[in-house]
């Protein structure tokens, strides 16, 4: 994967731009707020990218087990729990996605439960709840 490249100038307000190779992108944090939405916000993008490989996933497990999936599609909600909620140190705030599946097609009870267990095996699910370390250079 080459380098992603992420901007925001001044004049743009809380708007980035996201380049990776040709392909390129808008991210707004205020735009909803603001109401002059110009792009999802970052949030969106992470939801997305887990969604996204989630039914991936799914319908590329399906395929080479020959199972008759049709259609997967996953809802994702995202919200904030406190420490109360938790058995995260004090002072901690976690996020909580919760993934609704569908799957559609002529599937078997087993099938159906297996394809839920592997919905979880999704590259960046396993990324996220592993947990990232960032390392920040200034140049």
């Amino acid at each position: 994967m080459g380098a992603v490249i992420v901007s925001a100038n001044r004049s743009a307000g809380m708007v980035a731009t996201v380049k990776m190779g040709n392909e390129s992108m808008v991210i707004d944090e205020s735009g909803v707020a603001t109401g002059e939405y110009t792009g999802p916000g970052p949030m969106d993008y992470i939801m997305s990218a887990l969604g996204s490989c989630t039914v991936i996933t799914l319908q590329m497990y399906a395929q080479r087990k020959n199972w008759p999936l049709e259609r997967a599609e996953v809802t994702l909600e995202q919200r904030t729990i406190s420490n109360l909620e938790s058995t995260f140190e004090a002072g901690n705030k976690r996020t909580v996605i919760s993934k609704t599946l569908q799957l559609i097609g002529d599937l078997t009870p087993d099938q159906i439960n297996r394809l839920k267990d592997i919905s979880s095996r999704c590259p960046v699910q396993k990324t996220l709840e592993a947990g990232i370390l960032i390392q920040t250079t200034l140049v």
